[in-house]
């Protein structure tokens, strides 16, 4: 059983209600479709019946729960609380009103907020700062996360480094340049991410276009620092750095360029230096190595809010909804 096979089941196990925001992408309705039929969640679609009728139209989508926010019965709730948690910041009434009504992700995690569902799936048609700004203003991070991040897991097929082929690739979709301490958090909260979907130990790499010293520059230096601060503030957490990303994950090139190293050839965990080297790297293994990639996912929040790459496929979506839902189940160690 592959990767999202066993994150189905996980799934099915402990039904999670998840909200689907993006009623005007007929993507969303063929991802509910499939997930209404195996039973993966339950499902709010957001919506006026119009746009959802037209969208949805060949596909059974009856199982799931449609919900206008012009007149469902919460929406004066959701709008009372949403100006209650912003009017500091300068919302008005109004705004707060005309922001749920325009934009369904600020709707949807309101929703969340109230406990009337338990996660966020949206971007197939969004950016991901359309998508996490609304979830970072409301859900907000979870008690003690020192750093919201994003990560992707990535599933190569016929591969035997990783976990079987699977790995999470981080940060791949939220911080621009993390400093030393931010990369630290990333890889902690990845080796959590890791640990609880994929259920191995998470062993981290520390990415780099050097290894154990072969370049000097900055950025090598961030790196290894960030190396340091794991080794102080974690260390429960299997890590090492810096490595090229053949030294961390094939055992014959580790042996040469990181002898003596227990992460060198064995990394199913990999902590890119930057977001355009993690986001560049995730997708060309997706696309030259036919991989599923699933994410962006967010790590740190006290909801699961995940995001969709707007190349996404109905498939990518039902596996990130199947995601979702086990993070719901294991919200205390997101």
């Amino acid at each position: 059983m592959g990767f999202i096979d066993k994150i189905k089941e996980r799934a099915k196990s402990d039904i999670k209600t998840i909200v689907l925001p993006e009623s005007m992408d007929r993507r969303t309705f063929e991802a509910a479709e499939v997930v209404l039929k195996e039973g993966i969640a339950n499902l709010i679609i957001l919506g006026t019946e119009e746009v959802i009728a037209e969208n949805s139209k060949g596909l059974d989508i009856s199982g799931a729960q449609i919900i206008n926010p012009y007149t469902y019965k919460k929406t004066l709730d959701y709008i009372d609380v949403f100006y209650e948690l912003r009017k500091a910041k300068g919302l008005t009434p109004q705004q707060a009103k005309d922001t749920l009504m325009n934009d369904y992700m600020y709707y949807a995690c309101m929703m969340v907020k109230f406990g009337d569902a338990d996660g966020v799936v949206s971007g197939a048609c969004h950016s991901t700062a359309s998508t996490l700004k609304p979830s970072l203003q409301i859900i907000k991070s979870r008690p003690g996360t020192k750093l919201v991040s994003g990560f992707f897991v990535v599933v190569v097929p016929d591969c035997d480094m990783g976990a079987d082929g699977t790995f999470v690739f981080a940060d791949a979709g939220l911080n621009q340049n993390p400093n030393s301490e931010e990369l630290a958090a990333i890889t902690e909260s990845s080796a959590k991410s890791f640990q609880m979907l994929v259920g191995e130990k998470p062993i981290c790499a520390l990415l780099s276009h050097s290894t154990k010293g072969s370049a000097k520059h900055p950025d090598v230096t961030k790196v290894v620092d960030a190396v340091e601060i794991l080794k102080r503030d974690y260390p429960h957490i299997t890590a090492d750095g810096e490595l090229q990303l053949d030294a961390a994950i094939v055992p014959e090139i580790a042996k040469s360029k990181a002898p003596g190293s227990k992460v060198a050839g064995n990394a199913n965990v990999l902590i890119f230096p930057d977001l355009d080297a993690g986001n560049i790297g995730y997708k060309l293994v997706q696309r030259l190595g036919k991989a599923e990639a699933y994410g962006p996912l967010t790590q740190g929040m006290a909801k699961p809010i995940n995001d969709l790459s707007r190349g996404c496929s109905s498939s990518d979506i039902v596996g990130v909804i199947a995601i979702t839902a086990v993070q719901a189940q294991n919200r205390h160690i997101m």
